[in-house]
């Protein structure tokens, strides 16, 4: 029974992948069929910064702490965060081309996008230069807990003051008041809770593996 959560992301994940691309879904202009991707690009950002909240709170408390242990679990979760965003990045350009005709646009909210991936792989740069253990975790600590911060300046805060052309942004409607029917809920909240479920496993192995190494090599 320790396992259950594992077991429900796998049955939700083929459920989220059979129910995605067959599941009848609103027949909107412009998207028409590629508003499945929905069901992948969407959450795969909401795991992304699902993991970056997890990790920021680790490094609040490493900071009260000064636990090494809750350093470890900020650097695993964003190290998997930074996975779904490239993901989530890569289905949203792909969206793009099929409904706006370009891989990428001037849009502010994919503007703040790359810029916060940018960010999050400057911590992991951080983290590399830094050589005590410490200090590493001191300082990227507080790196991280700002990088939320700017997370949510650049994807939350500055599309819903300019125009964007993402839905809930710039004054376009968002999915749930024109598109998003009873059948697509039925695959996109399942979709939500399975790819979440996926990044955390992802994270929770790599933390073990983390762990295997600082005990071999001590």
């Amino acid at each position: 029974m320790r396992y259950w959560w594992k077991a429900l992301a796998v049955l939700l994940l083929f459920y989220t992948l059979i129910g995605g691309f067959l599941i009848e879904v609103p027949r909107q202009v412009i998207l028409y069929e590629s508003i499945r991707n929905l069901y992948f690009h969407v959450p795969m950002w909401f795991s992304m910064i699902f993991l970056f909240l997890l990790s920021t709170i680790y490094s609040i408390k490493n900071l009260s702490s000064g636990s090494l242990e809750d350093d470890r679990k900020a650097i695993e979760l964003v190290n998997v965060g930074i996975i779904f965003g490239v993901l989530g990045t890569i289905t949203g350009s792909i969206w793009a081309k099929f409904t706006w005709g370009a891989w990428w646009t001037n849009d502010v909210k994919l503007n703040g996008s790359a810029i916060t991936m940018l960010i999050y792989l400057a911590y992991l740069v951080l983290r590399g230069s830094l050589d005590d253990e410490q200090k590493r975790a001191r300082i990227s600590a507080v790196y991280n807990i700002f990088a939320f911060v700017l997370l949510i300046v650049f994807i939350g805060i500055l599309p819903r003051m300019t125009d964007s052309l993402h839905p809930g942004n710039g004054g376009n409607p968002g999915f749930n008041n024109y598109d998003l029917d009873n059948n697509m809920k039925l695959v996109f909240y399942p979709a939500v809770v399975a790819w979440i479920l996926l990044a955390l496993w992802m994270a929770n192995l790599r933390l073990r593996i983390s762990r295997l190494k600082e005990n071999l090599s001590s």
